[in-house]
């Protein structure tokens, strides 16, 4: 048996941060993780963070109202309190504690920017470039990207903006041309820079180890320790770790768990670019002491493709002009450049619009990135051979292909192909709000997420409700700690990221706000365990 302050399981944001703010304020931590990697869904994200009021900001930024509109009433006003007033607060101490260092996300919209309290400039910042000697002797431990970057280039948010327009604008050609610049100085250099999630992730894990944090790999947690109603630890395997203080369960979502996705939102996990680790351990523990469950049904959706090798999250190609989305009838049923949470909530309906397909023609083709092939690169065989792609000469040959009525697909492209000379979506309103456009196409005018499908070959594809992982999770109250159904804490226990029920609700207020409020309620569990120690005083 070990003893330390503060135990906690998962080596993500939440997990690395809620430890390096134990280790700050003079308690003894521990991390542990079941993988034989670190970082978890951080290591595979963008690395943005949603964070309202934060010094690289410039502060000040009264974001409640815009809050409370996205999360709703399922979210109580004292969870949403907290994550405002102590994100700030949060961020400071990583910048003090690790190498990071952050910049904003310039332009990058709220993704409800129209609505009370948004901000069409945006609220999210991103990891600076950092030179992978930082993460020292942990660097070969780090889980690796969703999805890498090519020829090793070390590309930001802001990059990825541009560079999805391929060599459609100025801005697109020469971010290329710089990041080939700066990738070539590099290898002559023989130096590694991480961006985005690697970046965030080797970062923290930094900061642990110049704070004497030890975190342990291929080191799961296969039962929460208790002593009259409280935790006091956990078990891995014949191991006991005792936790003085509290334990602080961070160990992701429950994406790669079939029975649990089936259970709670009937689907299974092949089309989830979660990390393969998140498998629902922390939720199913706090469970069995009597936790409460929120959110189960929902996740952080994304319309995706279903590739042989994986699932591809579209992001991006959507927003772009000369593409809409149809259902099975061969209609239109949302606007394609909504949020991405959005887009999948109207696929699963009520009424459902499975399957649809993304249907784009030439000229699309060969003007933008297309899930990470560039314009005018062949399609891979394979897709069209797992009827994943399709392409014909006409829209009602495309519609025979994939199975929709011919006549409704042509007068659906004909309807969007009138809006895109008007430049204006009279059914769904696309290319109105600024997120829509900040991933459309500024040289098309008027509006730049439509345009015309006039150019054959045409292509479908068929599109999934991906995910990036769920949403829901052990209940928790201001302060982070594990409630029971009757709203009374498991003491001991805390929960952070996604094996919390997020503060954001059934919304997404903008890019990062996953990992955001996933560092902060780490923040805040191992502030509300400081209580009693100098400096310290708990949180909220």
């Amino acid at each position: 048996m070990e003893e330390f302050d503060v135990v906690v399981v998962g080596s993500g944001a939440a997990g690395m941060t809620a430890a390096l703010t134990a280790a700050r304020h003079g308690l003894s931590a521990v991390v542990v993780e079941k993988e034989p990697v670190f970082g978890g869904s951080t290591a595979r994200s963008g690395g943005g963070l949603w964070l309202p009021g934060n010094a690289v900001l410039g502060g000040n930024d009264d974001a409640a109202l815009y809050l409370a509109h996205v999360a709703g009433s399922e979210v109580p006003a004292t969870r949403q309190k907290a994550f405002l007033a102590c994100g700030p607060e949060m961020l400071a101490l990583v910048r003090s504690c690790t190498p990071l260092e952050f910049a904003w996300v310039p332009g990058y919209p709220d993704y409800h920017p129209e609505a009370p309290g948004g901000l069409a400039r945006g609220r999210t910042i991103e990891p600076r470039p950092l030179d992978a000697r930082a993460a020292g002797p942990d660097l070969p431990d780090l889980a690796p990207p969703y999805l890498a970057a090519p020829n090793g280039m070390a590309v930001t948010a802001v990059d990825f903006r541009w560079l999805s327009l391929g060599l459609r604008h100025p801005r697109s050609i020469s971010t290329a041309g710089r990041l080939a610049v700066v990738t070539a100085a590099d290898r002559l250099r023989k130096r590694r820079r991480l961006t985005m999630g690697q970046a965030l992730a080797a970062g923290l894990r930094a900061g642990l180890r110049a704070s004497g944090v030890p975190v342990r790999l291929g080191t799961p947690m296969t039962d929460l320790l208790t002593d009259n109603d409280r935790v006091v630890g956990i078990r891995c395997g014949d191991v006991e770790l005792r936790a003085r203080r509290g334990v602080v369960l961070a160990s992701g979502g429950f994406e790669q768990n079939e029975r649990m996705r089936r259970q709670f939102q009937g689907l299974g996990t092949a089309w989830t670019v979660g990390a393969a680790g998140n498998t629902g351990d922390g939720i199913e523990a706090g469970q069995r002491l009597g936790a409460a469950l929120d959110l189960m049904d929902e996740a952080w959706w994304g319309p995706s493709l279903p590739l042989t090798r994986g699932p591809y999250f579209c992001l991006a190609e959507r927003n772009l002009p000369g593409s809409l989305i149809v259902d099975g009838s061969g209609s239109r049923f949302v606007n394609e450049s909504a949020p991405y949470v959005d887009a999948v909530h109207a696929m699963l309906g009520p009424p459902s619009h499975l399957p649809c397909w993304l249907i784009t023609d030439q000229s699309y083709r060969d003007r933008y990135v297309f899930a990470g092939r560039a314009p005018r690169t062949p399609l891979p065989r394979r897709w069209f051979d797992a009827g994943i792609a399709h392409r014909a000469d006409s829209i009602e040959a495309l519609a025979g292909g994939i199975g929709v009525p011919p006549g409704e697909l042509r007068a659906t492209v004909e309807r969007l192909n009138g809006f895109a000379a008007r430049g204006r979506d009279a059914d769904f309103g696309r290319g109105e709000s600024a997120y829509d456009r900040y991933y459309g196409d500024p040289r098309q005018r008027p509006n730049p997420c439509l345009g015309a499908l006039r150019k054959a070959p045409f292509y479908a594809f068929s599109l999934v409700p991906g995910d990036l992982g769920t949403k829901g999770g052990l209940r928790t109250d201001e302060r982070a700690r594990v409630l029971r159904g009757d709203g009374v804490p498991i003491a001991g226990l805390y929960a952070a990221g996604n094996t919390s029920a997020t503060v954001m609700g059934r919304g997404y207020a903008g890019a990062g706000a996953t990992l955001g409020p996933a560092m902060t309620f780490g923040y805040i569990a191992a502030r509300d365990m400081t209580a009693g120690v100098p400096g310290g005083g708990g949180a909220g």
